[in-house]
């Protein structure tokens, strides 16, 4: 929100020496987050005064439309050069100047010699195309007001070419003080809390309230009460439009434009000019904070009505656009359908039509009648509205805020009275008002409870004298019953009202108090692995790639998700930051591949990305979450209550790979990254959780079927399935448009814990000397080298320090279907030097058993 300062003096008497930085500090410690304050006009120096074009001669000689004005600047002319007039004598000056949306008798901005304009740009007398210029015609861009707005013709120099002003004003007056160019703007942050602050009214209330002044309040206006002879509305959803205001101004002139302070004002406050009807609607929205919109009456066909849209239903908004509509839009129609989206936008067949001047009698045409909407909107509809179709105005920034829906009625009666005042209107006395029943909302609240929150003594005085200021009506003694006033949606219960409190009285007043950490023994165990998993990835050459744990549920189509899976079982949030991405992740793979597509896709091609998060689970039940107290510590029932109520939450960790795993270089040949890397990645995480990790052949959805390994750990003595390893399928990589041989490893870093020995400890070093022993064994094609390797361990006891895998190798010499693993064991006892003996007697027992539980047969034997 852009907030003048000249334009909230109207509301607060600020002090006179009062600057903007004075008035952001005050806001600041009242709780408004004011980002800036910005200078209008800093540097600017006169004379810039109104002139009248006396003549135009125009110059065809250049390859662009050049014209030479002479221009009455009254007595502001400055010193004759070169044949020019001047000296402050009132004669004409002589400017060249390349715009063409003025004509002969135009009243327009003209800045002399001498002065700056923004930008710290001087002006001076200067030759150019053949003529001497003693200054320049101004657009708004050059003056730093921005587009001046309607009327349009042809563009030069701004968007809206030169300014051209009405006629009333007479030349040599001060263009400076005319089009307030000199201002200061409070640039507002407002929070989702504070819509009543996207108004003038609203920061003017905050403002009187931090000096300690009397408010103006725009919105105590008399209002006629409604009656049976205003414009016909008929509501069908009384949730969605609690409240609908129409009043009706006839005999506009089509021909009244926007006077200037009305043009500055919005464009102060970040707003384009466009007709007087929508000019005056914008202003009081800005003033009063109450949306509203001008229909042309002529267009309208019949009863104004608010409804839901029905699905598939067809609608073109102001903006040229033929939207789609949802069964939850709310809309506003007439007997021909849709003529407005509630509280988002209006429709371009009932918009106010822009004055046109007919040839042929030389009448000027335009809308002549005009009916003004207020109403108040369901802030949820009109939220998901704007959000399904893409289309954030500034109405539907402040109704999915909170709108005052008192003010309804003073906002349209405000837009009557300018609309009388400035287009020479007259109100038709029928004044149409629809309201829903509603009481005001009650707070119950003791006294002391700000000072409990705070740790401070207020005092009851001072809790109801600041519950006042905000608009709050306050009875009772020791148990306060307090009246929310209706701006103000957002106080829903005591740590509210205690919130108001406390901002206002200064949260630097609030004492620092540090807390007593209870004794501990420093990270967890759980904590010391997720380092430790962190830290080995990253050793390993990963980069970490944390992302948003939102997912949408096309991709798990994409994935080749069994559709029965658990995985597809997601936790949908109720307000979600995207509708394309609604759900909770329930695996880390999603967002990382995402990751390796972004960046694969912007020249990166040799990734090794890591993650390890949360996922979330749903089960098969919803639990309903309580809301826990914060005036002490929850129970032990509380706690686990909110537990029961919230999805599984397991840790995963999750990595994947595309392209050169190892560079070549001058060192040798590269090595692309394949399945056996991220089944390394696996192997790694498992050492760090001293688990012991059983990798066999495996197959699942995102997975090459003749390339997944999946992971098995033993818990309690059982058993459990932890996660999948290897390369992708094709058509999962086709889907995501990923690298191909794209490879990726996921598991559930918890269970993965369970299954291992718990804290780390350094390993013996033995002072003896290691024994090695190499076996090359011949299996059938189908026995899993994991089947091979379980047997060896176990069958060679426990003077088996380590055993490796260093070979496999197919061929005719050891027969069709047969496959060759070649290992290498490491022997090693803690008291003593094994003799060749014990170790060749442990190397036996180890293939003995291989050989009696998968038929391996030691090669050359």
């Amino acid at each position: 929100m852009r907030v003048p300062l000249s334009w909230l003096r109207e509301y607060v008497d600020l002090p006179a020496g009062e600057t903007g930085r004075d008035v952001q500090a005050k806001l600041v410690d009242a709780g408004l987050e004011v980002e800036r304050v910005e200078q209008l006009g800093a540097g600017l120096k006169g004379p810039l005064v109104v002139g009248q074009v006396l003549t135009i001669e125009e110059l065809t000689e250049f390859k662009k439309p050049i014209r030479f004005c002479t221009v009455d600047v009254g007595t502001a002319g400055g010193t004759s050069q070169a044949g020019g007039s001047g000296g402050g004598t009132g004669e004409p000056q002589e400017i060249v100047c390349g715009a063409r949306n003025f004509s002969v008798g135009d009243k327009v901005v003209v800045v002399l010699p001498g002065a700056v304009l923004p930008g710290d740009f001087a002006i001076a007398a200067r030759q150019t195309y053949g003529k001497t210029s003693h200054g320049m015609i101004c657009s708004g861009d050059e003056l730093g007001m921005g587009d001046w707005g309607y009327p349009r013709t042809e563009s030069g120099g701004g968007n809206g070419g030169i300014i051209v002003l009405p006629p009333e004003y007479e030349p040599g007056t001060d263009a400076i003080e005319l089009l307030e160019l000199v201002d200061e703007v409070l640039d507002i942050a407002v929070t989702p809390d504070r819509g009543y602050c996207l108004s003038m009214r609203g920061v003017a209330r905050e403002t009187a309230t931090a000096y300690g002044l009397p408010l103006r309040d725009p919105a105590l206006l008399d209002v006629p009460a409604p009656n049976s002879y205003g414009y016909p509305v008929k509501i069908a959803d009384p949730q969605g439009c609690d409240r609908f205001t129409a009043r009706t101004v006839t005999g506009l002139d089509p021909e009244a434009r926007s006077p200037i302070w009305l043009r500055r004002r919005l464009q102060k406050a970040g707003m384009r000019p466009i007709s007087l009807a929508v000019d005056i609607t914008n202003y009081v929205m800005l003033e009063l904070g109450q949306p509203l919109h001008a229909y042309d009456r002529s267009r309208i066909n019949g009863a104004i009505g608010v409804r839901r849209a029905e699905q598939g239903e067809k609608f073109t908004t102001l903006d040229g656009t033929k939207r789609v509509l949802d069964a939850g839009d709310l809309v506003i129609t007439d007997d021909s359908g849709p003529i407005g989206l509630a509280g988002v936008m209006g429709g371009a067949d009932t918009e106010i039509a822009d004055s046109v001047t007919d040839p042929e009698t030389g009448q000027v045409q335009g809308t002549t009648e005009v009916v003004i909407e207020a109403a108040h909107f369901d802030a949820l509809s009109i939220s998901r509205t704007a959000r399904r179709h893409k289309l954030s105005s500034e109405a539907s920034k402040r109704f999915e805020r909170g709108v005052d829906p008192q003010a309804a009625a003073a906002a349209a009666q405000r837009t009557v009275d300018l609309l009388v005042l400035l287009a020479g209107g007259t109100a038709e006395a029928g004044v149409t008002e629809i309201l829903a029943p509603s009481a005001p909302h009650t707070i119950a609240m003791g006294a002391d409870h700000p000072d409990r929150v705070a740790g401070v003594d207020y005092g009851r005085e001072t809790v109801v004298r600041r519950l006042q200021e905000v608009g709050c009506d306050v009875y009772g003694q020791d148990e306060l019953v307090v009246s929310v006033p209706s701006w103000r949606p957002d106080l829903r219960e005591p740590n509210d009202l205690a919130e108001e409190v406390i901002r206002l009285e200064g949260y630097a007043n609030l004492p620092s108090t540090l807390p007593t950490p209870p004794s501990g023994r420093g990270l967890t165990d759980r904590q010391l692995l997720h380092r430790r998993v962190g830290r080995a990835l990253a050793g390993a050459g990963y980069v970490e790639a944390p992302n948003y744990p939102f997912i949408g549920e096309q991709v798990f189509d994409q994935l080749n998700i069994p559709a029965d899976d658990t995985c597809r079982r997601v936790v949908k949030l109720v307000n979600p930051l995207s509708h394309e991405e609604p759900a909770l992740r329930t695996a880390l793979l999603p967002g990382l591949l995402g990751a390796l597509h972004r960046n694969d896709s912007r020249g990166s091609h040799d990734l090794a990305l890591f993650e390890t998060g949360m996922v979330f689970r749903a089960g098969e039940e919803a639990g309903v979450a309580v809301r826990l107290p914060v005036d002490r510590r929850p129970t032990d029932e509380e706690i686990a209550t909110l537990d029961a109520a919230l999805p599984a939450q397991p840790r995963h960790a999750a990595v994947v790979l595309a392209g050169a795993r190892e560079q070549a270089g001058w060192w040798g040949n590269g090595r692309p990254a394949d399945w056996a890397d991220a089944v390394e990645a696996a192997r790694t995480l498992a050492r760090e959780a001293g688990a012991e990790l059983i990798v066999r052949q495996g197959q699942y959805g995102p997975w090459h079927p003749g390339r997944c390994a999946e992971l098995v750990v033993v818990i309690d003595g059982e058993e459990q399935l932890i996660g999948f390893a290897g390369e992708l399928h094709p058509r999962v990589v086709k889907a995501l448009s990923l690298p191909a041989r794209t490879s990726a490893m996921e598991l559930d870093l918890d269970r993965l814990e369970r299954a291992g020995a718990g804290a780390l400890h350094a390993p013996r070093i033995s002072t003896f000397p290691v024994a090695t022993q190499d076996v090359a064994l011949v299996v059938s094609g189908d026995v899993p080298a994991a089947d091979v390797e379980a047997a060896l361990r176990e069958g060679a006891g426990e003077l088996l320090e380590s055993l490796r895998l260093f070979d496999v190798f197919t061929g005719e010499q050891i027969g069709a279907g047969h496959k060759s693993l070649a290992y290498a064991l490491r022997f090693r006892a803690a008291d003593r030097t094994l003799t060749v003996e014990e170790a060749s007697a442990a190397r036996d027992a180890a293939v003995a058993l291989a050989a009696e539980r998968t038929g391996a047969v030691l090669r050359g034997a």
